[in-house]
Parts: structure tokens; sequence; C-alpha cells
């Protein structure tokens, strides 16, 4: 039992950061970034790409464009298709609006010689002969009103297919849903995807991120929003503003690549420490998604930050490459 105590506290002796008083929890982890495929919406054959790996792209820049002359050929058609369409209804509604008159004429005859019939003035041959004629100008009048409304029905369906068109002509081009870099060239110019094809694999330079992992005792102390530092191996002397965004609701097992000063066997819950934008912003040419480093987290709202880990900006890289 001794022994397994000296253990313990020699493991924990070993893994823990010097200097660092209590209210702070802390442990190892890598940067990492949201990666969004920038993909195609339909299928279709690529045109150009417009990046190259390792580009920094704004939000809304065109990142690769596909091939749309079949579907500008199609959306020509369908305008076609739909002149005449519209000339055709304009000409039904001409003799639908010639039927219905003629029908209103001999539906009214017809009601003065029934009028004319009940005081016995004429036959019922007469009137037969009238309502024959009421009843074949509604005939007419209802075959023209039909096909107007089959020109309407075509009319409707065609301005469906070329705001379809229209609506994939727009969608040719591939753009950067925000400020990102290029991490991979997916696709080269000619080739054909399928609908979903991956063009480009972009990372999200508003979104970067430390994951850590924590024991139950320590990650229910981290409140979301917690001040935070992110120091990385490369650069330890330049400490990084951050907060806490993410503590995983479920616990799980430790991962392999973490270093922890529990058992292995022991579960652990997940914590994402954000870089702060502004800073993310002045510092994206050297954001490096794998980067190894430590992440501490102040749980106590009294607690001072200790030396080594005030926050520090490396201006030292803003000399040597201004930032645009």
């Amino acid at each position: 039992m001794v022994v397994a105590a000296v253990s313990a506290l020699f493991a924990w002796y070993k893994l823990r950061s010097p200097g660092i008083p209590p209210g702070f929890v802390y442990s190892n982890g890598r940067i990492e970034a949201t990666e969004i495929d920038v993909a195609t919406k339909y299928a279709g054959r690529i045109d150009e790409v417009l990046v190259r790996e390792g580009d920094t792209v704004d939000a809304g820049q065109v990142l690769a464009r596909m091939d749309a002359r079949e579907l500008v050929a199609q959306l020509h058609q369908a305008q076609a298709q739909l002149q005449q369409a519209t000339d055709s209804r304009n000409a039904d509604q001409k003799l639908a609006d010639l039927a219905e008159t003629q029908f209103a004429f001999a539906n009214r005859d017809y009601q003065r010689y029934s009028k004319l019939f009940e005081q016995s003035v004429i036959a019922s041959e007469d009137l037969d002969k009238y309502q024959t004629k009421m009843e074949t100008y509604r005939s007419a009048f209802q075959s023209a009103s039909a096909k107007v409304d089959a020109d309407k029905g075509t009319i409707n369906a065609t301005q469906a297919d070329i705001e379809r068109f229209q609506t994939q002509i727009n969608d040719r081009d591939l753009k950067a849903p925000v400020r990102a870099r290029v991490l991979y060239k997916l696709a080269e110019p000619g080739e054909v995807l399928q609908s979903g094809g991956a063009v480009v694999t972009i990372i999200d330079l508003t979104d970067v991120y430390m994951t850590i992992f924590l024991r139950d005792i320590d990650a229910g102390k981290v409140p979301i929003g917690a001040d935070s530092r992110v120091v990385l191996d490369a650069a330890p002397q330049w400490p990084l503003a951050a907060q806490v965004s993410f503590v995983a609701a479920k616990a799980q097992f430790t991962p392999k690549a973490v270093e922890t000063q529990n058992e292995r066997e022991k579960l652990t819950f997940r914590v994402k420490v954000q870089l702060e934008p502004k800073l993310l912003r002045r510092y994206e040419p050297w954001v490096k998604v794998g980067l190894p480093g430590m992440a501490y987290i102040k749980v106590d709202p009294d607690a001072e930050w200790p030396p080594q880990l005030q926050a520090r900006e490396p201006v030292e890289l803003l000399k040597i490459t201004p930032h645009q």
C-alpha cells in the first residue's frame, strides 16, 4: 500500500506543471480546427480549381467551378418552352373569352325562351333548339377553359425547371463558407464527381481550439467560458489567451495519446479550450493543426495567473511578416 502511494505521488510530481498554484486545472493536448469539405451539390465535371493547398481564403471566395455548359443549354431550352407556352396560353385565352361570350348570349336566349315556353307562347321543339345551342356553347367554353388551365400548368412547370436550372448554374461556384486555409485539394479540373463529391478540404481559421481530457474531479469545476491559457511546446514563452467553449456531458476512456496522472482505465471528460478569434486573426499565418501543448484553466475566480502564464502575444512574428 505504501509503495503504491509513493508511486502515485511520484507520477503526479512528474506530470504536474511547476509553479501552478491552486485554483487551476490543466492537461496536455493538441491544436485542432474544424475541417470542412467543400463539395459539389450536383453531379458534374470540374471546370477549374482556383486555390492551392496552403492558401488562405475569405468567406464567400470561389474555390472551384463546375462545368455548367449543359445546364446553360437546358436553361435556354426551358426559356424557349416558356415563351411557347405563354404564346399558347394567350391564344387559348382569347378563344376561351370568345366561347364565354357566346355561351353567355346562348344562355340568355335559353332563359328567355324558357319563360315563353312556360307561358305557352312557343313549342317545346323551339325551346329544345335553344337549349341545344346553349349546351353546345357551354361545352366549347369548358373545353377552351381547360386548354387555358393546361397552358398555365405547362407554364408553371417550365418556370420551375428554369428556377432549378438557374439554381444549379448559380451553385456551379463552390465558395468558402468561412475564412479558412486550404488543407487538401481533392480533385482536379476535368474530373467528374457525383453529387456531394469533395473538391477541397479547408480548416476554419475562426474555430481553432485545443482538446484536453480532465478527470471527473477536475472537469466538474470547469464552467463554460472559463478563462484559460494555451501554451504550445513550440513556443512556451507565449501563453495564449483562450476560454473553455465545451465540456462533455458524458465521460469517456482516456485516449492513448493523452498523458494523465490517473490510471489508464479511468474515465475522463473531453474539454475544448477555444483560442480567441481576434488573436487567431492576427496570427493566422502561424496557425498549425496538430501542434502539441498544454491548456490551463482557471476554476477559482479569485486565483491569480502565475507570471509564466500571463497572456502574451508573439509580437516578434508580426515584425517578421506584417499582417495584411
